[in-house]
Formats: structure tokens, C-alpha cells, sequence
């Protein structure tokens, strides 16, 4: 597979992740289950949710508009290499704060190492 390609499943995975985000709501009965949360938490639970979901439609967008420039540009290398980060991160605070021995959770645990795999690769290869 080429650099481009692999960008481009990146791309897919951000946006994946987008769309899962945006049914936290209905998913997780937030409008019920937020009832019990301080003004603030419901408040900044939801606020960040919609600021994750803007940036992983952005990522995916870079992904799928300037696959090339990232892999060939210093800046787009850098971003990259954030994201994938971001996912090695989220992988970590996976096992910190959600300690649940769930299928789901294991699914989704693999999904994070999955997105750092895919902005990493292209690294790796020649610009």
C-alpha cells in the first residue's frame, strides 16, 4: 500500500469516529443519564464531545483532501505524528480510566492502537 493510502484509511477512521461520537447521546442516555451531573460536568461533557467531534471531521477532511502534503511536507508529517500520539494516548487512559472487561471495550481498545497504527505507517515510508 502506498503512503496515500494508508492516509486515506486514516482518514476513514477519524471519520468513523466522528459518527460514533455524534450518537454518545443516544448511546450512553445522555439526556437521561447527564441528569445527575453538576451543570458544569454535563456542561463540559457534552462541550467537548462536540469539540471532538469537530476535529476528528477535520482530520479526516486533511486526510482525505491533502494525503499528499501529509506525507510530504515537514507540517503535515507533524500531524501525523500528533494524531497518531493522540491515539497512543487515548489507548493508555483507556486502560487508566475505563477498567471494564467488556467485549466492547476490548473492540474499542483495539480501534485506538488501530488509529495510531494507520498515522504512523505512512511515516515510516519514504516522502
Amino acid at each position: 500500500m502506498t503512503a496515500t493510502q494508508w492516509i486515506y484509511l486514516a482518514g476513514l477512521h477519524s471519520l468513523g469516529f466522528a459518527v460514533f461520537h455524534m450518537a454518545f447521546w443516544r448511546i450512553f442516555g445522555w439526556r437521561k443519564t447527564l441528569r445527575t451531573a453538576t451543570v458544569a460536568d454535563r456542561a463540559i461533557i457534552q462541550i467537548l464531545n462536540l469539540r471532538l467531534i469537530y476535529v476528528a471531521l477535520g482530520v479526516a477532511a486533511l486526510c482525505f483532501l491533502f494525503a499528499d502534503e501529509l506525507h510530504s511536507t515537514a507540517l503535515g508529517r507533524a500531524v501525523l505524528l500528533g494524531m497518531s500520539l493522540f491515539w497512543v494516548g487515548r489507548t493508555i487512559e483507556q486502560f487508566v480510566f475505563l477498567r471494564i472487561n467488556r467485549p466492547m471495550v476490548h473492540a474499542l481498545t483495539a480501534l485506538f492502537v488501530l488509529g495510531a497504527v494507520l498515522f504512523a505507517v505512512p511515516l515510516w515510508m519514504p516522502a
